[in-house]
């Protein structure tokens, strides 16, 4: 029997085929040709879609654990945010009750103190909701279209305002809608009351960027930063002690007899969708007494005619001339 020959050749479990360097050549031709092909015609694309709809559960799938980490994780954060929430709700509540009950309190000394006076209650103001629709589209003015017109009651001059303060007045009434011009508009102007030295102004808006601004304020007056403005009543139109404002700044001009007195309003129209329309002043307080004729005029009272004056000096015009 012949004896075995020893086989020199690795087995085919071990073989290497192709060298590593032509096998690196081949492949990244592949890759470039692929690359160039997918880029210039799309050739890939029917396949990548396959691809990524066989992948898709799985990668579902692998996201879960990183999915419930996250949904945890917002649940625990606005389970700490509602907490947060309630308690800052009920001390606020808690100060709001004190508040109503000083505010009663000084609402039952205010009524007592107007009937010993015989001044008569004082007047209510009556309102209703309206919801703003949009904005004018003139980009240089401040005005809203709210969803209230004439049919609703809504009256020329009216007061908007809103849980801040004022936010401005009606100004044009349609039919089913309203136009509302906010406070910081060029032609807004509102009677303002100083609450800390209780001086009277007037506020103008127009002063750039929301802001109003307090026109022929004397330099030497007794106006500061931070100082609140409300309405004064004095007009006829908006009720007495609204928030309006804030004083933002102060320029004391040397050069001048004027301050320049900025103001920032107390309700900023950013984000409002719901408004308060409140009735004019002027549709709950008494008729002006008609101006007297001649014969309401009393004996001792002179008579002049109108043209008595005139006839006067006519004459003596001609004679002169």
């Amino acid at each position: 029997m012949p004896l075995a020959t020893l086989e020199r050749t690795p087995p085919p479990f071990f073989r290497q085929g192709h060298s590593a360097a032509t096998r690196l050549a081949f492949f990244a031709a592949l890759a470039v040709f692929l690359m160039v092909a997918d880029a210039r015609f799309t050739v890939v694309a029917p396949l990548r879609q396959a691809l990524a709809a066989v992948l898709m559960p799985m990668q579902g799938l692998a996201g879960l654990p990183v999915q419930w980490l996250r949904d945890g994780g917002r649940y625990l954060e606005g389970l700490s945010s509602a907490q947060r929430g309630e308690r800052e709700a009920r001390e606020a509540l808690l100060r709001q009750s004190v508040q109503a009950q000083k505010t009663q309190q000084l609402e039952r000394d205010n009524a007592s103190l107007r009937a010993l006076l015989d001044l008569g209650p004082a007047l209510a103001t009556r309102s209703f909701a309206a919801e703003v629709l949009y904005e004018a589209a003139d980009p240089f003015s401040y005005k809203w279209i709210i969803g209230r017109g004439g049919r609703q009651g809504v009256a020329l001059g009216a007061p908007v305002v809103n849980a801040a303060g004022v936010l401005g007045q009606v100004t044009r009434v349609y039919a089913q809608s309203a136009e509302v011009t906010l406070l910081a508009d060029k032609d807004a102007a509102i009677p303002v009351l100083n609450a800390r030295t209780q001086q009277r102004a007037a506020a103008y808006g127009g002063a750039g960027g929301g802001l109003m601004e307090l026109r022929f304020t004397s330099a030497n007056s007794d106006v500061r930063v931070g100082d609140a403005f409300v309405t004064s009543g004095l007009d006829g139109v908006y009720p007495a002690g609204l928030p309006v404002g804030t004083v933002h700044a102060v320029d004391r001009r040397a050069e001048s007899g004027f301050a320049r007195v900025v103001v920032q309003p107390t309700s900023s129209p950013d984000g409002v969708r719901f408004v308060l329309v409140l009735e004019p002043m002027s549709a709950q307080l008494p008729e002006r007494p008609a101006a007297p004729t001649d014969s309401t005029r009393s004996p001792r009272e002179p008579r002049e005619p109108r043209e008595g004056r005139a006839g006067a000096r006519g004459p003596a015009r001609k004679a002169s001339s």
